[in-house]
């Protein structure tokens, strides 16, 4: 079974200035939660108790919101907004959390191997809380870990997009198989159009073998002078030990304002359902 779940949550958010100037992009809200959270109860229900963030500077609000604030606490205590307060609480009292912190902004393979020393020698998930997920019927990860458990390697979370937009993701191409899965051949970030294997993306969902981190130190910079985690998965995949997953479900792409708007009008919509 998988019990830590790594979250990268040391970038700046630029694409919110200036609403990310001073806090993480990660506790932007969608509509009372804000994402992070969304993030972090998707791996508790997944089996995931173990929670470890790669973190940065000004990111002290993330390690706030998942403890507890005593004095907003007794000043809600009795009231009708104490309930707010029951999903947290309840993240707070089955999770344990860890932090550490990625000095230089090197990438997403070097923010995986930052959090090295929260992972160990285990498979562990991977989730960037901007890609808010909804499963069906079961959430991504857990999805994933049943994939997991199938195959035995690192599992990466897919999806068709648009071929205008392949130049936005790790882009992936492979031998499909039965259950719908591809296992994986060949991995590139962020090509152009013209250069794409496929468009079918990565998004922000893994499972990874704890090899990776040994691989990631091998690996050289590449896209934008970057540690990319698509080329320490290339490695993987040269031995086939990579496994794409077409999860069940929607992702809305939080990082970028149309999905966040998006995100919201869904969420609201969804609750005015369930009143």
């Amino acid at each position: 079974m998988i019990t830590k779940c790594l979250f990268p949550v040391a970038g700046y958010g630029t694409r919110f200035l200036p609403a990310t100037k001073a806090q993480p992009k990660e506790m932007l809200p969608i509509l009372t939660k804000p994402l992070i959270q969304y993030g972090v109860e998707e791996a508790l229900e997944a089996g995931m108790r173990n929670i470890a963030f790669v973190t940065g500077r000004s990111k002290r609000a993330i390690e706030d919101h998942f403890d507890i604030t005593y004095e907003l606490e007794d000043k809600i205590s009795g009231t009708s907004k104490e309930s707010h307060l029951d999903g947290i609480r309840e993240l707070i009292d089955q999770c344990t959390f860890s932090y550490t912190r990625q000095i230089h902004m090197r990438g997403l393979g070097d923010a995986i191997l930052t959090g090295e020393t929260l992972i160990g020698d285990q498979p562990f998930g991977v989730i960037l809380a901007d890609d808010l997920c909804v499963g069906e019927p079961d959430n991504v990860m857990l999805q994933m870990t049943r994939i997991h458990a199938k195959y035995r390697c690192s599992i990466v979370a897919v999806e068709d997009v648009p071929i205008e937009e392949v130049d936005k993701y790790g882009i992936v191409k492979g031998q499909l198989l039965d259950d719908g899965c591809t296992r994986v051949e060949r991995m590139v970030e962020k090509p152009a159009p013209k250069d794409a294997p496929s468009n079918l993306a990565v998004i922000g969902r893994y499972i990874l073998t704890p090899d990776i981190f040994e691989i990631i130190r091998r690996t050289p910079p590449g896209k934008n002078g970057e540690i990319q985690l698509t080329d320490a998965l290339q490695s993987q995949a040269a031995n086939g030990n990579v496994i794409a997953y077409p999860f069940q479900g929607r992702r809305f792409d939080c990082g970028s304002i149309d999905g966040f708007v998006e995100a919201t009008n869904f969420f609201f919509k969804r609750q005015k359902e369930t009143r």
